[in-house]
């Protein structure tokens, strides 16, 4: 079977659910062609013409009409687009227009839900999956054909390695959020290795968090980069958006903070081997009991300081959460998709 895979157009972390699922589609014996909207809507957004840039709406336009070519070269079975908000109406229709099956694979549940809704109901993609199934009613009772997924991680990527040395005592990736730079500011650090990486050129000039961040803080954190990490950190943790008790919301509305599923770090700080810090939410709550939780900055540096002083009672927890998430690979949820879509 072929299959045409569309990036998402970020490169940080949505960027590996595209790499995961191209290469578990392939490792499932089918022809696939990805297609890198990510390089050719950065090629035509710095394109000058003219002494000048293009617009935005031109260059997705463009863009859009390369989509189309590598499309009917290919004459895929199955279109898999991650995310989507770059794929115009004109592509979606056209596909309507042909035999192709096709799936949008959504990132951002629940707190983009609203938006991705929307898309729904414009591209009316064969089957719809999204990461967190808080807000699945909502979708169905639209009409949709919608279907919850985990996150993933990939098996030769995300994996422990015990010849890398334990360079942090934690070490943190994800983006500066300002609700997180808020929680961080108020941890005690004193005396402790800390890196964070991610997105984090939102940090102000003054911020004492500068003097952790590991890499050029006008640049993201590459994803290989981001495993290796976490094999040199003791500890690491995960927040979600829109911080406890800070007065953000850092969803697109107020009522979409709220999730129930666990975020893609969490999946792969379990398969890394990761000891990690965690905010309750349902899911985690049941794949990862023995992993401690905390609610506000001075818990958080309690629990912090114990995990970095009972290493045997970490390992025990490491090794159940690995467990807890063996069966999560994109492979596993490759072959899922496909059979959703009766092939």
């Amino acid at each position: 079977m072929k299959i045409l895979i569309v990036h998402p157009g970020p490169d940080f972390s949505v960027s590996d659910v595209y790499e995961g699922y191209a290469s578990a589609f392939a490792e499932l014996g089918h022809q696939v062609r990805g297609f890198n909207l990510n390089d050719r809507l950065a090629f035509y957004t710095n394109l000058n013409v003219e002494g000048a840039q293009l617009e935005i709406d031109d260059a997705i336009s463009l863009v859009n009409k390369g989509l189309e070519a590598k499309c009917y070269e290919l004459m895929p079975d199955v279109i898999v687009v991650v995310s989507g908000f770059f794929v115009n109406q004109f592509t979606w229709d056209l596909w309507k227009r042909r035999p192709h099956r096709t799936v949008c694979l959504f990132t951002e549940s629940p707190y983009e839900d609203d938006k991705q809704q929307t898309l729904v109901a414009q591209a009316a993609p064969d089957l719809t999956v999204i990461n967190d199934p808080v807000n699945l009613d909502r979708y169905r009772q639209a009409g949709h054909r919608v279907h919850y997924v985990p996150h993933s991680y990939r098996p030769d990527v995300h994996r422990p390695d015990s010849t890398v040395d334990k360079r942090y005592d934690f070490g943190f990736v994800g983006t500066g959020y300002p609700s997180r730079q808020q929680f961080f500011d108020r941890v005690t650090w004193g005396g402790l290795d800390v890196a964070l990486a991610g997105h984090w050129k939102g940090l102000p000039d003054g911020s004492p968090l500068r003097r952790f961040v590991v890499h050029d803080i006008e640049e993201c954190f590459d994803n290989e980069d981001t495993v290796r990490l976490y094999q040199q950190s003791r500890v690491s943790a995960n927040l979600y958006r829109a911080g406890q008790g800070f007065g953000h919301v850092e969803a697109n509305e107020p009522h979409l903070a709220a999730g129930w599923a666990v975020g893609p770090r969490e999946i792969e700080l379990a398969a890394t081997g990761t000891f990690f810090l965690r905010e309750p939410r349902g899911e985690g709550d049941l794949l990862f009991p023995s992993l401690p939780t905390f609610t506000e900055p001075d818990e958080f540096g309690h629990v912090l300081r114990w995990a970095l002083s009972h290493e045997d009672e970490c390992a025990a927890a490491v090794a159940q959460a690995r467990a807890a998430i063996a069966d999560r690979t994109f492979v596993n949820h490759a072959r899922r998709i496909l059979a959703l879509l009766n092939l």
